[in-house]
C-alpha cells in the first residue's frame, strides 16, 4: 500500500524493538543482511498493512435494532440506550468490539462511544490502536451523553497512552446535540490539545432537510459556518448527501472522510458519491459503523460492498475498482485520521501494524501473478475477516492462528450476555415512565 501498491513475493518484513518497520525486501536479502535476528516464517500467508476502521461504535444491541430509518431508529432504539447504559456496561462492549476487530484483521479503529475512560482500558489491554471519540451532546434536550468537560478530561488522561496507541479526539454526536456555544468550544478544544474533531455529518436526506430548514443551509456549509471546520483536524462520518460545493468544502479544507457502506445502506441512507469525492482529493476511509447498524466489524466485508455499492448505484461495472478500495482500507484510512505518516503501509519509518492473511483457502485460490495478477480483486471481493491469522499492532502480536492473545474472549462474550437483559430492561422502564423522546429537539 505504497504509492507504487507494490507487491514483494518471498517479502519480509523487519520489525525493530520500537515497534517500527526497520526494512522491506525479499527474505533471503533481509536475513542476510540481518544475521541473529529471529525469523518468523509464515507459510502460505499474504503479509498487509493492518486495516483501518475509521468509523465505529462500541455496543451491545447487535440485532436487537432493525428495520427503521436512521432517525426513527435513534428516537426508539440508540437514545433511550444511552439514557441507561453504565459505565461497566460500556466498557465490556468496548472490549467485545475490539477483540472483534482485531481478530478480522483491524489495528486501529476509530470509536465513538460512552464512557471511555473504559475503552480506554481495553485498548490498552487488548492491544488495538484506537482513536476515542466520545459521544458528546452538549444541549438541554440530550443531557444524557458525554459533554466537553468529560471529553477534554478525557483527551488529558490518555491521548498518547498506551505507548501512544490511544488518541483522543474531541467528539459531537450531531450539530443538532449542541447549542452554538458548545460548537465554538468543540474546534477550540481540538486546536488547544491538538486533536482531532469527528461528528456525523449529510448521513440522510432528513439530515440535509433538517439542517436547511433550521440555518438555511447544508450541513457541511452549517459545520464550515458555525467554526466546526476550525478544529485542528476534522473527519466526518457518512457524507452521504453532499453537494458539490460541500465537497468542495471538504477538499479544500482537507476534511477526512469515513465512507460507512452496509450502514448506509442498512438504514436506507443512501449511496455516497465516493469517486466524486476522490476524484477532488478528499481523503476517503472505510468505516463499519457500529455493530448494531452493520451488524459486524469485518473491514473485509465492508471493502467489498464498498466496491458492489458503487458498482450498483452507479451502474457501471468498472466504478471503485479494487486497488482503490484497498487503499481506502489502509493508507486512505491512516490519510483521513491525519495519520498517515505513522501507519496505513508497509513502509520503512512506520509502525509495524500488519496483518496476515491465509493463502491456503478456495477463497485465496486461484492466486496468480504477473500480467492475470488477482491478489487485489481477491482481498476486495473474496476474503472474509476470519481469513486473519495473525494480526501486529506496534511491533506486538496480538492475535496469532487466529486466536486473541490477550483478554479472556469467552468470559467477555458470557459477560455481555449476562449483561443485556439488564440493560434491555432499563431501557424498557425509561421508555414505559417517557415514552419515545424526538431525538432532534431544537
Amino acid at each position: 500500500m505504497d504509492a507504487n501498491n507494490t507487491v514483494v513475493s518471498d517479502g519480509a518484513v523487519l520489525t525493530n524493538e520500537d515497534g517500527r518497520i526497520g526494512a522491506v525486501g525479499v527474505i533471503s536479502s533481509l536475513v542476510g543482511s540481518h544475521p541473529g535476528v529471529p525469523v518468523r516464517r509464515l507459510k502460505n500467508r499474504l503479509l498487509m498493512p493492518g486495516l483501518v476502521n475509521t468509523h465505529a461504535h462500541s455496543g451491545l444491541l447487535r440485532g436487537t435494532a432493525e428495520g427503521l430509518p436512521v432517525w426513527e431508529w435513534l428516537q426508539q432504539h440508540i437514545d433511550p440506550m444511552h439514557r441507561v447504559i453504565n459505565a461497566e456496561e460500556a466498557e465490556l462492549a468496548s472490549r467485545l468490539c475490539y477483540a472483534e476487530a482485531l481478530l478480522s484483521g483491524t489495528t486501529t479503529i476509530v470509536d465513538m462511544w460512552r464512557h471511555m475512560e473504559g475503552s480506554a482500558r481495553a485498548a490498552a489491554d487488548l492491544g488495538i490502536r484506537a482513536v476515542l471519540v466520545p459521544y458528546v451532546a452538549e444541549h438541554p434536550e440530550h443531557d444524557y451523553f458525554e459533554t466537553l468537560d468529560t471529553n477534554e478530561a478525557l483527551i488529558e488522561r490518555w491521548h498518547g497512552g498506551a505507548d501512544g496507541r490511544i488518541h483522543v479526539w474531541v467528539g459531537l454526536e450531531h450539530m443538532f446535540y449542541a447549542t452554538p456555544a458548545a460548537w465554538r468550544r468543540c474546534a477550540e478544544i481540538s486546536r488547544r490539545h491538538r486533536v482531532g474533531f469527528h461528528t456525523h455529518s449529510n448521513e440522510s436526506r432528513f439530515d440535509v432537510d433538517e439542517t436547511l430548514r433550521r440555518h438555511g443551509m447544508r450541513p457541511i456549509e452549517a459545520l464550515e459556518e458555525f467554526g466546526l471546520l476550525d478544529a485542528h483536524h476534522v473527519m466526518l462520518a457518512h457524507c452521504v448527501w453532499p453537494s458539490d460545493k460541500e465537497m468542495d468544502i471538504l477538499a479544500a479544507r482537507r476534511i477526512g472522510v469515513a465512507h460507512n457502506p452496509i450502514s448506509n445502506m442498512k438504514l436506507a441512507s443512501g449511496a455516497a458519491p465516493v469517486e466524486a469525492m476522490l476524484a477532488r482529493g478528499i481523503a476517503v476511509g472505510l468505516g463499519t459503523d457500529g455493530e448494531k447498524e452493520n451488524n459486524n466489524l469485518d473491514m473485509f466485508e465492508e471493502m467489498k460492498t464498498a466496491s458492489l455499492l458503487a458498482k450498483f448505484s452507479r451502474l457501471d461495472a468498472a466504478a471503485l475498482d479494487a486497488w482503490t478500495v484497498c487503499r481506502m482500507a489502509t493508507i486512505g484510512g491512516a490519510r483521513a485520521l491525519g495519520l498517515d505518516d505513522t501507519i496505513g503501509s508497509i513502509e520503512v519509518g512506520k509502525v509495524a501494524d500488519l496483518v496476515a492473511l491465509r493463502t491456503d483457502t478456495p477463497r485465496m485460490t486461484p492466486l496468480l501473478g504477473g500480467a492475470d495478477g488477482n491478489l487485489h480483486h481477491n482481498l476486495v471481493h473474496a476474503v472474509q475477516g476470519g481469513d486473519v491469522d495473525l494480526t501486529m499492532v506496534a511491533g506486538r502480536i496480538v492475535v496469532e492462528g487466529g486466536r486473541l492473545l490477550s483478554g479472556d474472549l469467552s468470559e467477555t462474550i458470557a459477560r455481555a450476555n449476562r449483561a443485556v437483559p439488564q440493560l434491555f430492561e432499563r431501557r424498557a422502564q425509561w421508555l414505559r415512565t417517557h415514552g419515545t423522546v424526538n431525538a432532534l429537539l431544537a
